[in-house]
């Protein structure tokens, strides 16, 4: 286990603890001893990893201040605007371009592709990476319990594609998506299978901005299929591309966060982490 994973997982744990105790507005010293920490290591380490207190964290995940970012752009292109898309104001977003893979490659399984994966560790977990000459194919966050079956999953979508795990190909990948900082804004480019509707639902999550949340409803004004909302639901939930393809920023208009495929706590952090980092 590595030590981001290590740290992410207390963090996690602690999360959990604070957002199932939210009324009793636990101490930091209870805090600490839930995740079996002394309050300065704790302390130390959670603010290491989001850049603000504990406390302070905790704020960006109430009803009142998500349902008031969600108010705060009425449209998806409002807040792209507000966010202003090629200003490097945006040093901790991508810019990230979205490909369909072709009918007949869809029917052939990926047949020709070449196919690089790895398990990289994240502030947000291990996470599986896969990429191909076109850009990135797959990304998921995983554990040792989801490893093999989240693997032979992605094998069957992509059947007949050469698929070797190489490190040495994802790791600049994952460096440019969690440290963009120390590399280019160029473009990424994501290879994904979709019907019409789902990809268009995917590239209005992509008009997002970091720090920004949106509801399906939203989203699905923003496709002209306002009258599809369950539908976006299912399409958001189908995102083969965690975290670049943010469906973490979609939330329920009451201001709930509501379900994530890679686990509720999880998007808990990725929501509370960008809003610091924002």
């Amino acid at each position: 286990m590595t030590t981001d994973t290590y740290h992410y997982e207390r963090i996690a744990k602690a999360i959990e603890f604070i957002s199932e105790n939210i009324t009793a507005q636990p101490t930091l010293e209870e805090i600490a001893e839930k995740v079996n920490l002394s309050p300065f290591h704790f302390q130390r380490i959670f603010t290491e990893w989001a850049g603000v207190s504990p406390k302070k964290f905790l704020q960006f995940l109430t009803a009142d201040y998500l349902k008031a970012k969600i108010k705060s752009t009425a449209t998806l292109i409002e807040a792209a605007e507000i966010a202003g898309l090629s200003s490097q104001s945006r040093v901790y977003d991508l810019f990230t371009g979205i490909e369909a893979v072709t009918p007949q490659e869809f029917k052939s399984g990926g047949k020709g592709l070449h196919i690089s994966y790895a398990y990289h560790p994240t502030p947000f977990g291990e996470c599986f990476l896969a990429v191909t000459e076109r850009g990135i194919c797959g990304m998921a966050f995983t554990d040792e319990q989801t490893k093999k079956e989240d693997l032979a999953t992605f094998k069957k979508k992509w059947f007949f594609a050469t698929i070797q795990e190489n490190a040495s190909i994802t790791y600049p990948y994952i460096e440019r998506i969690f440290m963009p900082h120390l590399s280019s804004l160029d473009k990424l480019h994501l290879l994904v299978q979709g019907t019409n509707f789902q990809l268009k639902v995917w590239e209005a999550l992509l008009t997002i901005p970091q720090g920004s949340l949106t509801t399906y409803q939203q989203i699905a004004e923003s496709i002209g299929k306002d009258k599809a909302v369950r539908a976006v639901g299912t399409a958001v939930g189908n995102n083969p591309i965690a975290y670049l393809i943010p469906c973490h920023r979609v939330i329920r208009k009451e201001g709930k966060l509501g379900e994530y495929h890679w686990g509720s706590i999880r998007k808990k952090a990725i929501v509370g982490w960008e809003a610091a980092k924002n």
